[in-house]
Order: C-alpha cells, then sequence, then structure tokens
C-alpha cells in the first residue's frame, strides 16, 4: 500500500466514525424510551427506585465520558 491508498482509507474510515457515533446514539435512545415506557406502566410504587438507579447510570456514564474525553 502506498501512500496514497493509506491516506484513501484514513479518509474512508474518518468519514464512517460520526456514522457509528449516530447510531449508537440512536440505540441508546430508543433503549430509553423503552426504559421509560416499561417504568410508567409500572406505576408509581417503583419509581423511587427506578429514579436513583437511572440518577445512578447517568451520573456514572457521565463520569465515564468524562475519562475518556481527558485520556
Amino acid at each position: 500500500m502506498d501512500a496514497s491508498e493509506t491516506l484513501a482509507v484514513d479518509a474512508f474510515l474518518g468519514l464512517l466514525v460520526p456514522l457509528w457515533q449516530l447510531v449508537i446514539g440512536l440505540l441508546v435512545l430508543v433503549t430509553v424510551v423503552v426504559s421509560v415506557h416499561r417504568l410508567f406502566l409500572r406505576g408509581p410504587s417503583r419509581m423511587g427506585g427506578a429514579l436513583l438507579l437511572v440518577g445512578s447510570a447517568v451520573v456514572g456514564l457521565a463520569v465515564v465520558s468524562y475519562l475518556v474525553q481527558s485520556l
């Protein structure tokens, strides 16, 4: 592989990275919507525990995201 082929492959992969981020984001969004819908169907008796679980998941995701960004 010469230099021009290497640059072409790098450019192609650079175009695919945002596409994968979009796909992952859409899958996460669908998962959150389905989870919230199921939570509302269960009623208010389980809301307290569910909110603690969701809150801790959001904080954990924010911490992991910050640590990955700082590398």
